[in-house]
């Protein structure tokens, strides 16, 4: 099993998105997620979403928050756990990624752009703000067969 991040970084109503288009064999590739990757051996959640921050954008988060957990389970990959933080203080200046395009994206247009069905579901319970959840997605292929939020079927 894999434990990764997964961080939305806010400025300005906008959250930075990462499109992913320059890595080979890329369970993501062509879409658009958040900020982060998986756990080095003895990291945190924190330490982890830090340092990810860090390599991936250049930036230093300096007010971050852990929002919620989303176990991912598929046909195609491991299971992951992904711990979900939302971010809106930082430091430093953007880097070129070397795993796709870094931009800005409106958060009322977040609908339009490619990315995982089940996306849709935990960036609304971020803009809903509301407590710490957990979700499990279960996808087959790139379809989302199953969520339950909190043990709770929403599909």
């Amino acid at each position: 099993m894999i434990n990764s991040t997964l961080c939305y970084i806010e400025k300005d109503g906008k959250y930075l998105m990462l499109h992913r288009v320059k890595k080979e064999n890329d369970a993501n590739k062509d879409k658009w997620i958040g900020i982060g990757g998986k756990f080095e051996d003895k990291e945190s959640p924190e330490d982890c979403v830090l340092r990810e921050t860090k390599e991936e954008t250049g930036l230093t988060l300096t007010s971050y928050k852990y929002r919620g957990i989303v176990t991912f389970v598929s046909d195609r990959w491991e299971t992951e756990y992904m711990h979900l933080f939302t971010a809106d203080g930082f430091s430093g200046e953007l880097i070129d990624c070397d795993e796709g395009v870094l931009e800005w994206i409106d958060k009322e247009k977040l609908d339009a752009i490619p990315k995982w069905e089940g996306d849709k579901i935990f960036l609304r319970l971020l803009d809903e703000g509301g407590p710490f959840f957990s979700l499990k997605l279960r996808y087959r292929g790139e379809r989302l067969e199953e969520a339950v939020l909190n043990g709770k079927a929403l599909l």
